[in-house]
């Protein structure tokens, strides 16, 4: 039984390149799988043909291959495979496992507990429903009369196996955790990366919806401007126009009383017929043109906005493609 357990955990320290159990040192890909560093060279110098080694003058540069087990791409840098981690764990299971299949089976038990109970008994036997090692007179006449008991060499096997299977499949998990791991952060890259394309898209959206806005503002805020610069034109002109009429007839009211002043009767009269005539025509003047009542008036500009407001409030992801 300790011999199948010992081979059970053997095989989970076998290289798979050459096949042989993992010498050091061991160095542990960046997929989690492990290979002796001169398989891993061997390996990146046969996808690498042209990589320069680190003896040579040159400045190295790096390198790629696959995970002999899981096919995963390995970058490397101009270190080469002196570059990837050690795998010290797997050194040390290695080195406890050499020193356990050198040492014999009946040396290590050489050194024998004394019962508690009977000083001069050794442990010799195991109490199957206590759990626990113990003497033969405990069994005959101790606490354990009445249990069942098992050879303490047969238990010890029996655990020493369940112990070794356990360290192998142990070994063997941490393998899968680590695949799953990797997957894992991959799949996060890839969410952040799906994250930004698509928050670069809905600005992009929104950006065009604002260019849009922009564009249609200009093109209300000129059209008020053209029609206010159209009515100041017009009342402006109109208020040249009586402002003209005004200055007019002050002067010829200044002239009209100038000649009230007048104190010759003759010289009156030359003037007077054609200065009655211009008050005359300076009265009849039509000044009856002004701005209706409300041109002031710019309310027909007004815009409702609020369906559109209420439009853009419903803006949401599509579900479909």
């Amino acid at each position: 039984a300790e011999a199948r357990s010992m081979e059970s955990l053997e095989k989970q320290l076998i290289c798979p390149i050459c096949l042989e159990m993992f010498s050091k040192p061991v160095v542990i890909l960046p997929c989690q799988h492990n290979l002796c560093r001169k398989c891993a060279n061997d390996v990146f110098q046969a996808s690498n043909p042209l990589w320069q080694s680190r003896g040579s003058s040159a400045v190295p540069s790096g390198g790629r291959f696959r995970c002999p087990s899981c096919r995963h791409e390995v970058v490397l840098d101009r270190h080469g495979v002196y570059g990837l981690q050690r795998n010290l764990l797997v050194e040390n299971i290695i080195d406890i496992y050499k020193q356990e299949s050198a040492r014999p089976l009946h040396n290590k038990a050489e050194q024998h507990l004394m019962c508690e109970e009977h000083e001069d008994e050794r442990i010799n036997i195991y109490c199957l429903r206590c759990e626990v090692p113990t003497c033969s007179l405990c069994k005959v006449f101790g606490a354990h009369k009445d249990c069942e008991v098992a050879p303490l060499p047969a238990v010890y096997q029996r655990q020493k196996s369940e112990l070794s299977d356990g360290i192998a499949m142990l070994v063997a998990g941490n393998d899968r955790i680590q695949a799953i791991i990797t997957q894992m952060e991959e799949i996060c890259h890839t969410i952040e990366e799906n994250g930004r394309r698509q928050k670069q898209h809905v600005g992009l959206r929104f950006d065009a919806l604002y260019g849009i806005l922009e564009e249609r503002k200009k093109e209300l805020l000129q059209s008020i401007a053209t029609e206010q610069e159209a009515k100041l034109q017009r009342v402006r002109g109109l208020i040249r126009q009586y402002g003209d009429h005004l200055e007019a007839s002050s002067k010829l009211v200044e002239s009209a009383i100038q000649a009230m002043e007048e104190p010759q009767m003759a010289v009156y009269l030359q003037h007077s017929k054609e200065l009655l005539k211009k008050i005359t025509d300076m009265s009849k003047a039509s000044m009856s043109s002004r701005p209706e009542p409300g041109y002031e008036n710019m309310d027909h500009f007004s815009i409702n906005v609020d369906y559109v407001a209420e439009m853009l409030r419903t803006i949401e992801f599509q579900t479909g493609a």
